[in-house]
């Protein structure tokens, strides 16, 4: 029997990012972090308030209200576990790690783990955005990802 074609692909779209004030996660995410958005759009629609922030070509990161993904798809509003998920971004090298640790730590983030050398030769550090949500930044100068 032949295997059955793939429709599921291993591209991934959009990253979103449940938050509990939209506003404030925007703002931080903006303002705080650098990144470009157009704002908060779908204010007009129940459940449809969300911000979208370009990444690179073909991915975005989403902001949308836990309420409203709770509403929309059907699951229960739980508590938030910072440990269920965790973003990664690689960078050039280890200043590339402290400064964006810096530039998170003064728009109001957490530093849950300050940048350290790791036994493998990397460097990184994480941090929590204000919902929680964990970030790593790392530099790893054996993967080729950085960027």
């Amino acid at each position: 029997m032949a295997p059955k074609a793939a429709t599921f692909s291993n591209r991934i779209s959009y990253v979103t990012l449940g938050v509990d004030n939209l506003q404030r996660a925007v703002s931080f995410y903006r303002d705080g972090l650098g990144l470009a958005t157009k704002g908060i759009i779908g204010n007009e629609i129940d459940n449809g308030a969300v911000a979208f922030f370009d990444f690179q070509p073909g991915l975005k990161l989403a902001l949308w209200p836990r309420k409203s993904i709770s509403a929309e798809c059907n699951v229960p509003l739980g508590a938030v576990d910072a440990s269920g998920f965790m973003l990664a971004h690689n960078v050039a090298n280890t200043a590339a790690v402290d400064a964006i640790m810096q530039q998170a730590l003064d728009a109001g983030a957490t530093v849950v783990r300050p940048a350290k050398k790791f036994g493998w030769g990397g460097y990184g550090g994480v941090f929590q955005d204000l919902d929680g949500h964990l970030w790593e930044v790392v530099w790893n100068p054996h993967d080729g990802s950085t960027g």
